[in-house]
């Protein structure tokens, strides 16, 4: 049950979180003292991406109504572009979808991205726990547009839709490099725009290529067409046993595995061997690749002489 001040709190938790005024465990701790539990079972968290332009704050509004008319409460974090001057978010997905605003089953937080890379923010992992945590049903998470390889969004995420549109150039490339890998379900949206039959074709060769069961749909999510079909699918995969939780956690352990392979190579950068190292290079005893070896050897062992 959604308690009559989530929004408030939830909005507080999240905001002390992403401003690194507390940290995860501390914010859970307190959404917990005023009163707010998770659902019974867990949230389910569906990512929803794509390249710029593709419609996905509308079509994240459609889901909304549709969840909402299932009984089912629903938390949106949407990632926008950060303020060039600010490093704030526009605010723009929030605007969009204002005619929620009123409902106590809704809550819409726009998230900066601002240094995050991968279409999300840095808190939104956090974001996501909180929003489970205050007792929501479904949580939506909507990246920042993205490219090929922005694939951040498969560790938060137990369904993924990846959303495109016709007229995007050659919009089958656009998307598959790496998001063919982490889709569950393809939208083409604005499918009353020329050449969506084409694109909804070769996605569906592509998926056929790739042996994969990913349903590829048609909406029109201005004027709902298609969303009906949509919910059903996402039904589907949400009740079903194809779920991305592993996928999550392999992407999760490399990325942890990567970030601490940097901190450690930063580390010995910023070292006296390191340092010395790099004075030989500067007075040209060494090459820049005989500096790179002795570098990189020194996070993963004894330095090698050179």
């Amino acid at each position: 049950m959604i308690a009559a001040n989530v929004s408030r709190d939830l909005a507080r938790a999240i905001s002390a979180v992403e401003n690194r005024i507390s940290d995860l465990p501390v914010a859970l701790a307190q959404l917990a003292a005023n009163g707010h539990h998770a659902a019974v079972g867990h949230a389910d968290v569906i990512g929803v991406t794509g390249p710029p332009g593709a419609g996905k704050s509308t079509l994240v509004d459609r889901l909304i109504e549709g969840l909402r008319t299932a009984g089912e409460s629903v938390a949106v974090i949407a990632v926008d572009p950060s303020s060039p001057f600010t490093q704030g978010a526009v605010l723009g997905d929030r605007v969009r979808m204002q005619r929620h605003s009123g409902d106590r089953g809704v809550f819409i937080r726009s998230m900066a991205s601002r240094e995050g890379g991968g279409g999300l923010a840095p808190a939104t992992r956090d974001a996501v726990r909180l929003a489970e945590a205050a007792g929501f049903d479904v949580v939506i998470v909507e990246t920042v547009g993205v490219g090929q390889v922005e694939l951040e969004v498969v560790a938060v995420a137990d369904l993924i839709l990846v959303v495109t549109v016709p007229a995007l150039g050659d919009s089958v490339q656009t998307i598959k490099a790496g998001l063919t890998e982490i889709a569950d379900i393809f939208v083409v949206n604005m499918a009353d725009r020329p050449g969506a039959n084409r694109t909804a074709l070769d996605l569906r060769q592509m998926v056929r290529e790739g042996q994969r069961d990913i349903p590829v749909l048609q909406t029109i999510a201005q004027d709902g067409t298609g969303l009906p079909a949509l919910l059903d699918a996402i039904a589907a995969r949400r009740h079903g046993d194809d779920s991305n939780a592993v996928r999550a956690v392999r992407f999760e352990v490399v990325r942890r595995a990567r970030d601490r392979a940097v901190m450690a190579a930063l580390a010995q950068l910023d070292s006296a061997d390191g340092a010395g190292v790099l004075d030989r290079l500067r007075a040209r005893d060494i090459t820049r690749n005989d500096a790179i070896d002795a570098l990189v050897a020194l996070s993963e062992g004894p330095v090698h002489a050179y």
